[in-house]
C-alpha cells in the first residue's frame, strides 16, 4: 500500500515534467544559433527586430527569428551581413521584400496584390455566417 505523500510527491513530478515537455518547444525556438549573432549589441538587436517583421518562407506562419528552416537560418544571416554592411532597416526589408514579393513581411501593405489576403477571413466568416443562419432557420421550419 502506498502512503498519500508518495502520492502526491508523484503526482507534483508529473506535473513538473508535462510543464517541461510543453515548454521545451518554446525554449527552442526562444534563441537565434549563436553562430548567426552580431558582437555588436545594436546591430544585433537591429537584426532581431528586422526579423521578427519577416515571415520564413517555408512555415508561413512563422517569422524568420522563430523559424528552424534553413532557409530562415539563410534568411537571418543575410539580414545580419547586409547590417554590417551598413544597410538601414528600411533597405534590408525593402530588398527581401524586391526579392520574395509582399508575401515575406509577416504585415504585407493593402494593395492589389494582397486584398484577398486582408479580405480573406472576413469573406470566409461572412459566407459561414450566411449559411449558418440559413441552416438554423431551415431546421426551425
Amino acid at each position: 500500500m502506498t502512503s498519500p505523500l508518495s502520492f502526491e510527491l508523484f503526482k507534483i513530478t508529473l506535473k513538473g515534467a508535462i510543464l517541461l515537455l510543453l515548454f521545451i518547444p518554446l525554449l527552442a525556438h526562444a534563441f537565434v544559433n549563436p553562430d548567426e549573432q552580431l558582437s555588436d549589441p545594436a546591430l544585433e538587436s537591429r537584426a532581431r527586430e528586422i526579423s521578427k517583421d519577416i515571415r520564413c518562407p517555408v512555415c508561413e506562419s512563422q517569422n524568420i527569428d522563430e523559424s528552424d528552416a534553413d532557409v530562415a537560418r539563410d534568411l537571418r544571416i543575410l539580414i545580419r551581413e547586409r547590417l554590417t554592411e551598413g544597410d538601414s532597416n528600411k533597405e534590408i526589408v525593402e530588398y527581401l521584400r524586391i526579392r520574395y514579393g509582399d508575401v515575406i513581411l509577416m504585415n504585407p501593405p493593402l494593395n492589389k496584390t494582397t486584398t484577398l489576403l486582408w479580405l480573406g477571413p472576413f469573406i470566409v466568416l461572412t459566407f459561414g455566417g450566411i449559411g449558418t443562419f440559413l441552416f438554423i432557420r431551415k431546421a426551425q421550419t
